[in-house]
C-alpha cells in the first residue's frame, strides 16, 4: 500500500504542477500531507516536517545566502567581462547563444555546486535571451543537462556518495566513467547545437543593429531575417554610408572589417547597464579574488558551504557597500530572488520529509527491485544504469545511493556483477536528476530564470532522459559498465 500511495503521490505533484494547476510551494505543501492522512500517520506529519526541514536548513541559508553574494557581484559587475566574451561568441545568433550557455554550465560546474552554477549561468545569458526573445525554458534545459552531467565529479556529491555507500574509492569510479561522461557532454552540446537552430529558424538571424532598441521611440532598428536572407549591417558596416544599412550577404567575404564591427556591435548592444550605480571597477580584482577563494574553499571542504557563502556575502557588501543604507538597497533588491527560493527549500523538505518519514520510499525502492526478472541478474548493472533514471528523479541521492544502491549491488553480486560497475551505473541517472523536484538547486534555476517550474519540466525530462540513455549507452560501449 505504502508503495501505490508513494507513487501516486509524486504522481500527482507532477501532474498539477505540470498544469499549472497549483504552484509548486502549494504542491509540495498541501499534497504530501494529505497523503501522510491517507496513509494513517497524520499525527506524525508534525516530526516528519520538522526532521524534512532540519535536513534541508542547511542548504536553505546556503541559497540564501549564495543569492546574496552572487547578485553583488552581478551588481558590480563582475561578470560584465563574462557576458560581453559570449556575445561576442554569439554575435546575436540564436544557436551560438544556446551553445554558449551549456559550455558556461560545464565550466561553472568544475566547483561542484549546482546552486552556484545555475546562478552564475543565468545571470549571464538571462539577458540576451529576454532581449532576443529566446525561449527560457531552453536555458534551464541546456543548464541543467550541461550541470547533471559535470554533477558526477568526485566532489561533486553522487560519485562521493556511491563510493561511501559500496566501500570503495571514488577515483576508482569516476576515472574509467570519464569517456562515457565525455560523450554525454559532448551529446549536451550537439543537443544545446540542434535547439538552438530550432531557435534560429523560429527567430531568424539576427545583427546586432537589429536587435538594438531606441529606448525613447521603443521600436526596434530594423527587423529580423531567415538565415537564407540577406543581414542588414549597421553604419560601421564596410560599404555603408553615413546612417545608412547596406544589404550584405550572410558569410559573405565583403566587409572587410568584421572582427571591428563585432567589438564595436558588443560594446554597444549591452545587456547589462554599463552605467549602473552598483559598478565598482576600482574593487574588480578584489572581486574576483575573492569570488575564486570562495570556490577554492568550497572544492577543498575548508568550511560548509553555508558557513562559506554567509561570510562571502558579509565580506561582498561591506567592502563594495561600505554605507549601511547601500547595503540595505541590496538586500532588498535580491529579496525576491531569496524569497522564492528558500521557500521553495523549505516546502520541499515537506514532501521528503512525508516520503521518508512514512517508509514511502523504502517501500519503492524494494518493489523495484523485487520486480527485477531473475533472468537479469547477469545485467544488474544495465538494470541500475536505467533504474537511475527513475528513482534518483523520484527520490533524494541520499535514498538512493544509501537505500537503493546497496541492494542492487547485492543482487548483482550474486551473478558476478562487481560493486564498481554498479557504482558506475549508478551515476547514469543524474542529468535527469538535477530537475528533480527535490533538488533544492532546480529552484535556484528556474527562480532567477522566471520560468514556471511545470514548464521546465515538460520540456528538460525527454532530453535529459536521453542523454543519461546516451551516457549509459557509451558505457556499455567501452565495456565500463
Amino acid at each position: 500500500m505504502l508503495t501505490i500511495l508513494g507513487f501516486a503521490m509524486i504522481a500527482t505533484f507532477l501532474v498539477l504542477i505540470m498544469m499549472k494547476k497549483m504552484s509548486p510551494i502549494a504542491a509540495l505543501v498541501l499534497i504530501p500531507a494529505l497523503f501522510c492522512v491517507f496513509v494513517g500517520k497524520g499525527a506524525k506529519l508534525g516530526d516528519y516536517v520538522i526532521d524534512g526541514v532540519t535536513s534541508l536548513a542547511p542548504t536553505a541559508a546556503m541559497l540564501m545566502f549564495a543569492i546574496v553574494y552572487f547578485g553583488v557581484m552581478i551588481d558590480v559587475g563582475l561578470f560584465d567581462p563574462v557576458v560581453r566574451g559570449i556575445l561576442k561568441f554569439a554575435k546575436a545568433d540564436p544557436m551560438r547563444i544556446v551553445v554558449g550557455t551549456a559550455i558556461l554550465a560545464a565550466i561553472v560546474s568544475l566547483d561542484g555546486d549546482g546552486s552556484t552554477t545555475f546562478m552564475i549561468t543565468v545571470s549571464a545569458m538571462y539577458p540576451l535571451y529576454k532581449r532576443l526573445k529566446m525561449s527560457l525554458v531552453v536555458m534551464t534545459g541546456v543548464a541543467a543537462m550541461a550541470n547533471g552531467v559535470m554533477n558526477t565529479l568526485p566532489w561533486g556529491g553522487p560519485t562521493a556518495r556511491a563510493a561511501t555507500a559500496l566501500k570503495l574509492d571514488a577515483s576508482d569510479i569516476f576515472v574509467p566513467m570519464i569517456p562515457a561522461l565525455a560523450v554525454g557532454l559532448l551529446g549536451v552540446f550537439i543537443l544545446s547545437y540542434v535547439l538552438g537552430k530550432r531557435e534560429r529558424k523560429r527567430l531568424g538571424v539576427l545583427t546586432l543593429d537589429e536587435i538594438l532598441v531606441d529606448e525613447k521611440a521603443g521600436e526596434k532598428v530594423g527587423t529580423k531575417v531567415e538565415e537564407s536572407e540577406t543581414v542588414l549591417v549597421g553604419s560601421g558596416g564596410s560599404g555603408s554610408g553615413s546612417g545608412s544599412k547596406t544589404p550584405v550577404a550572410t558569410g559573405g567575404s565583403g566587409s572587410g572589417t568584421d572582427a571591428e564591427d563585432e567589438a564595436g556591435d558588443a560594446e554597444r548592444f549591452q545587456v547589462l547597464d554599463p552605467n549602473r550605480a552598483t559598478l565598482r571597477p576600482k574593487l574588480y580584482w578584489f572581486n574576483a579574488l575573492l569570488t575564486l577563494t570562495l570556490l577554492t574553499a568550497m572544492i577543498m571542504e575548508w568550511l560548509p558551504i553555508p558557513v562559506l557563502f554567509l561570510i562571502g556575502a558579509a565580506l561582498a557588501l561591506t567592502v563594495n557597500f561600505p554605507h549601511i543604507p547601500d547595503q540595505k538597497a541590496r538586500l532588498a533588491a535580491h529579496a525576491d530572488n531569496v524569497l522564492n527560493v528558500s521557500g521553495m527549500v523549505f516546502a520541499a523538505a515537506v514532501f521528503t520529509g512525508v516520503l521518508q518519514g512514512t517508509g514511502m520510499v523504502d517501500h519503492m525502492a524494494r518493489w523495484m527491485v523485487d520486480v527485477i526478472p531473475e533472468g537479469m541478474g547477469p545485467h544488474m548493472a544495465l538494470v541500475t544504469g536505467i533504474l537511475s533514471l527513475p528513482l534518483t528523479y523520484f527520490m533524494s541521492n541520499d535514498g538512493f545511493y544509501f537505500g537503493v544502491l546497496p541492494v542492487l549491488a547485492e543482487a548483482g553480486a550474486a551473478h558476478g556483477v562487481t560493486p564498481l560497475e554498479m557504482a558506475r551505473a549508478s551515476l547514469v541517472g543524474q542529468p535527469l536528476h538535477m530537475s528533480s523536484p527535490l533538488v533544492p538547486a532546480v529552484y535556484v534555476l528556474v527562480g532567477m530564470a522566471k520560468v514556471e517550474f511545470g514548464d521546465h519540466t515538460r520540456f528538460v525530462v525527454k532530453w535529459a532522459a536521453l542523454t543519461c540513455l546516451i551516457i549509459l549507452g557509451a558505457g556499455i560501449l567501452f565495456g565500463i559498465i
